[in-house]
Order: structure tokens, then sequence, then C-alpha cells
């Protein structure tokens, strides 16, 4: 049964320095406030999984939290480049950063394995591409039954997996609709998981399209109303198209990141 608690409680029981954390949402339900958490608690070394790090994960590795990014795209939605990460990879600042690159049809596969328990999935979806020459976590395999020629990844088993989600009941269900992606197979395939909520009912009820996680699958529970913001929880609040914009000012420079870091991360402490 997951346990229901503080968003710092949360993080300082399942995140530890040298952890593996996807931290997953596409568009909606992204756990910006989770990671700004990491950010205060200050971790370290970890290595970050994403399909499509955005400014949340920009500013984990601007931190200094990250050592290495999986990922299969990165970019400040409609705004342009991440700042910090772009930093990170050319001139190692705060810390280099190592990165290992797969298209989002490799890593959804790959978070499909993990869940399911097995140890690697097979698609097509590198074929015509040369990534498999820049990434050692995709290689060639012959069908046992055509002797078609696809490709094999690895999979994802994070030690922790966060998310956000709309609500959550007091037994820990967790309830999310809407635009989602891999959360599901995120959690499931998690040793740990820390599932962010706007907020905590009695009772779900239900909703056309929705998801129910079960409390088996959960770890810990966090209410954080907002904690998706930017990013939007649909039936709650839309996305803050100008904080894209905005972010990219503050990162574009090291200075400006780090003001922003000890005013809005580091001076939070203890807010939720």
């Amino acid at each position: 049964m997951a346990d229901i608690v503080s968003l710092a409680d949360g993080v300082g029981r399942l995140v530890r320095d040298g952890d593996t954390v996807a931290l997953e949402g596409f568009t909606h339900l992204i756990p910006h406030a989770a990671g700004q958490e990491i950010i205060r608690q200050r971790r370290r070394n970890l290595t970050l999984v994403r399909m499509t790090p955005d400014i949340v994960y920009d500013q984990l590795i601007g931190a200094g939290c990250a050592r290495k990014l999986i990922f299969s795209w990165g970019g400040n939605p409609g705004v342009g480049s991440l700042h910090r990460f772009r930093d990170a990879v050319q001139h190692g600042w705060p810390v280099p950063l190592e990165i290992e690159e797969h298209s989002h049809a490799g890593m959804a596969n790959r978070y499909v394995a993990g869940a399911s328990g097995l140890p690697f999935a097979v698609l097509r979806g590198y074929s015509g591409t040369d990534l498999p020459e820049h990434t050692d976590t995709i290689k060639p395999i012959t069908c046992p039954f055509t002797g078609e020629r696809l490709a094999a990844v690895p999979a994802i088993n994070p030690d922790v997996s966060i998310i956000h989600a709309q609500r959550a009941d007091r037994a820990g269900n967790v309830q999310l609709w809407g635009l989602v992606g891999v959360q599901k197979e995120a959690v499931l395939a998690a040793k740990r998981s820390l599932v962010t909520v706007e907020e905590v009912v009695d009772e779900l009820a239900p909703v056309p399209g929705g998801m129910v996680l079960p409390t088996w699958a959960v770890t810990c529970v966090a209410e954080v109303p907002h904690g998706a913001h930017p990013s939007y929880a649909q039936g709650y609040y839309d996305r803050d198209n100008a904080y894209y914009e905005y972010w990219d000012s503050v990162g574009r420079n090291r200075d400006s990141f780090e003001a922003w870091v000890r005013e809005k991360v580091l001076d939070m402490e203890g807010s939720r």
C-alpha cells in the first residue's frame, strides 16, 4: 500500500545519490515540483531518464544533480534549446554530462520491457538511422522465425520513477487522465515510485479515459497542488506558455540560472 507523505519526505525517502531516476509526463502532468525538490535536497550523480527532457531536466542538470541523461529528444517546447543541458554537454558545467540517445519508440519500448519483467525489447524503429553507431545500448538482432534484421534495446528499470497525476484516494490509488505518455510503464518498471497529485480525495470518481494505478504499484503519494506547473493538469489548470519563454532567459547564462536556483528553489526549502 502506498504511503501518503509530504513531497520533501517522499524525495528524501526514495531518491538517493547515484540513483537512476525517471521523471515522466508528456506535455501534460510533468512533475516539476518533484524535480525542484530533488535540487533542494542536493542529490548528486543521478542518471536521469526521460523520453522528452524539457525544462524540468534543464533545471536538474544545471543544478549539478545529473551525471548522465538517457533520452530521446531534448528542448524547451515551442521556444528553443535547453541552455543548461547544452552547457553541460559542451563545456562540462557544472559537471560533465554523459548522454545516451534513443528514438521515442526505443524509449517507450524500453519502459514496456521493464514493466513486463523482460530483459530487452525488439523493434524496427532504428532501421535507416545512424543512432546504433553512436549508442551502445542499441544492438542488432535476427528474428529466429523470419530472419528479419531488427534492433534490440535493454529494458529500463529505474531505481525511482516520479510522475504527477490529478488525484489519489487515501489508500494511495492514483487516478490520471488526459494526455498521458509512459507514466504507467515508468511506475511499473521502477523499484520505487513517487506520485505527486493535485489532491487526495476520499473517493476516485470515474473519468472517461481515466487510468488508475493501484496502491500496490506505488510506493509513496504526495499531495502537491500545481505540482506540474508550468505544464498543465487537465481538469485543474492550463499550460503556462509564458513560463517556457521566461525559462529561455533564465537558463541562457550561468549567473541568471544560479540566481534562479537560490531564489526560487533553495530559498523555498520547507515550503512543501
